[in-house]
């Protein structure tokens, strides 16, 4: 749970504090790379926490396997399937098409293109998306200490 919670306080500092006073796609993009990196380890540590609870019968090692396998854990909770959603674009971020929009400016957009879908990701975005992450990261802990 330390490395979980040490993912999000790099990743808040970026949200709050860098992408403030920057205000350039390139801390957007960062972030999610952080994000990802925090799901990532939170997938990692649920499918053990799984396997040891005999809940599952082994721990995939394809990302995709261990996407699917979490997802029938928490097939009931929305919001960590909504996570696992974002999930899967921010895997996909540093390939996909993107655009720069009001860089150095108040209104900074990433535009990503993602699966025939134009998202625009700005401020009021990222803290859907902190948010969302925080009701995760409470959810996984919870999993982690049954």
């Amino acid at each position: 749970m330390e490395e979980i919670i040490q993912e999000k306080i790099s990743a808040d500092h970026l949200l709050y504090v860098s992408l403030k006073y920057t205000k350039t796609c390139d801390v957007i993009t960062n972030l999610i790379i952080r994000w990802r990196r925090l799901i990532d380890t939170s997938i990692d540590k649920i499918m053990k926490h799984a396997k040891k609870k005999k809940k599952i019968s082994s721990v995939p090692l394809n990302p995709i396997k261990k996407i699917e396998q979490v997802r029938k854990l928490f097939k009931k909770d929305k919001n960590f399937l909504e996570v696992i959603n974002m999930y899967e674009m921010f895997r996909k971020i540093e390939e996909l098409r993107k655009e720069r929009i009001g860089e150095f400016r108040k209104n900074v957009t990433l535009r990503v293109f993602y699966r025939g879908k134009e998202i625009n990701i700005n401020l009021e975005l990222l803290k859907i998306y902190a948010d969302r992450l925080e009701k995760f990261i409470s959810t996984t802990k919870q999993f982690l200490l049954k």
